[in-house]
């Protein structure tokens, strides 16, 4: 097994080795998920048709927030942000392995066990009190891929957030931005497809949209043919993107490292 597998490897069993604290958060994700679904369905009753959902599709998205919240991680940083504060970021710089890769691997091994033990009981509860969507073999499989970007996406967001650290020292500004950002344009308050005008087609337009709405539209069948290889690929090109990015910042960022520390 190859160093980053490996990474992956036990990254997952690191994340599930306390299934019960998993298990709680996932209460928490589906309380709140039946709590949204009221509010969608109260939204969607005074506004049939809203954006194209009906309102199967509004209860189906507000669940499936809830599922995504831990794989995209839209509250939390990365562990990272704290070894770049502390200093010990130089001990990760001297492994014979890229910094970004790494956390990459890491990242990528938090992200399922956290869908397995936090992403799959709001469903199945949603599915008992309400009526949801369930997607075909063929819209599952895309489902599968998108959310799979979806956390490249994220990582490579986050990533950009937390080495800003080499800068600013502290994070805590940044982070608040960040979260903001991501809560709203991503769809994980509202879904996109409710806001208005312009402003929908900017905030779709922004890589935030493709943490949570762009995958809440491959799963209920709202990308099929080439909207769906356009949703693949918007999701992909942005990850691409910015994960490019990443890499040019790492580079900057061992440099300042070197020039701060000798």
């Amino acid at each position: 097994m190859g160093v980053i597998p490996w990474v992956s490897w036990y990254a997952l069993r690191r994340y599930s080795a306390y299934p019960l604290g998993s298990m709680a958060e996932a209460v928490t994700n589906t309380f709140f998920g039946v709590m949204r679904a009221s509010v969608l369905l109260a939204l969607w009753h005074a506004r049939p048709g809203l954006g194209g959902y009906d309102a199967a599709d509004a209860v189906t998205f507000s669940f499936l927030t809830q599922a995504l919240i831990g794989p995209v991680q839209i509250f939390g940083g990365m562990e990272l942000g704290q070894r770049i504060r502390t200093g010990d970021v130089a001990i990760d710089l001297h492994r014979p392995v890229d910094l970004q890769a790494w956390w990459l691997a890491d990242d990528i091994g938090r992200a399922t066990s956290t869908l397995l033990l936090r992403g799959v009981p709001p469903m199945l509860v949603g599915g008992l009190l309400f009526t949801l969507h369930w997607p075909g073999p063929g819209a599952a499989a895309a489902f599968a891929v998108s959310v799979v970007l979806a956390v490249l996406l994220s990582f490579a967001l986050r990533y950009l957030v937390t080495l800003a650290m080499f800068w600013l020292h502290d994070e805590r500004g940044i982070q608040a931005v960040a979260l903001v950002l991501s809560l709203f344009l991503s769809g994980m308050i509202v879904p996109l497809v409710a806001f208005p005008g312009g402003i929908g087609d900017v905030a779709r337009a922004l890589p935030w949209s493709g943490l949570v709405q762009v995958p809440a539209d491959v799963y209920l069948g709202h990308r099929t043919g080439g909207g769906l290889a356009a949703a693949l690929g918007f999701q992909a090109a942005w990850a691409a993107g910015l994960l490019a990015a990443g890499r040019v910042l790492t580079r900057a960022a061992e440099r300042r490292l070197e020039a701060q520390g000798g």
